[in-house]
């Protein structure tokens, strides 16, 4: 199965909670994106390309690991672009978080995505279509920076809406409503 399609089951195995509001919209809005573009996973499609991320979070000491992103200068969760050794979105968004985060063991919280998020990026992206998963680290995660981030840091739940966007908020507290 393509990555592609794998996309395309994800998403039409997504059922957003009617208190999540644009996320059915959202859900509708990827798929007839992939139904248009076969290269809509790829960062080579103009009209914009699905991505896939995962908030980094551990439950036990209530805290999420958010990068500074070196080239949007913003706390975000790990994630990014779908890569062609990847086998789903599920491996995407765990392999993004592993390589970002340098953290070891992480583990997807089951249930697939947690929400999505369509954002305008710098050309030549255009648009991200970004799939957001949550990411449970294990005891004793050391994180490790990568050359994506200019710093990693763990925030208590109550800080990140006064240092991260309304994106990253919202998934937290989506992520929340389902440990």
């Amino acid at each position: 199965m393509s990555l592609h399609d794998d996309a395309v089951l994800v998403l039409k195995g997504y059922a957003p909670e009617a208190a999540h509001g644009d996320q059915a919209e959202l859900r509708q809005a990827y798929l007839d994106h992939l139904a248009c573009h076969d290269d809509g996973m790829w960062k080579a499609c103009g009209a914009g390309h699905v991505t896939a991320s995962a908030l980094v979070i551990d439950p036990e000491r209530g805290k999420v690991l958010l990068t500074l992103h070196r080239k949007l200068r913003m706390w975000l969760q790990m994630g990014g672009h779908c890569e062609p050794q990847d086998v789903g979105l599920e491996a995407a968004a765990l392999r993004e978080a592993t390589e970002e985060s340098g953290i070891t063991g992480l583990t997807l919280l089951p249930g697939g995505p947690v929400r999505l998020d369509r954002h305008p990026i710098p050309s030549p992206c255009n648009w991200h279509l970004d799939v957001q998963y949550a990411a449970l680290a294990p005891a004793g995660a050391a994180e490790r920076i990568s050359e994506e981030s200019l710093e990693l840091r763990w925030f208590g739940y109550e800080d990140v809406p006064g240092v991260a966007d309304a994106s990253v908020v919202r998934l937290l507290e989506a992520t929340r409503s389902r440990l």
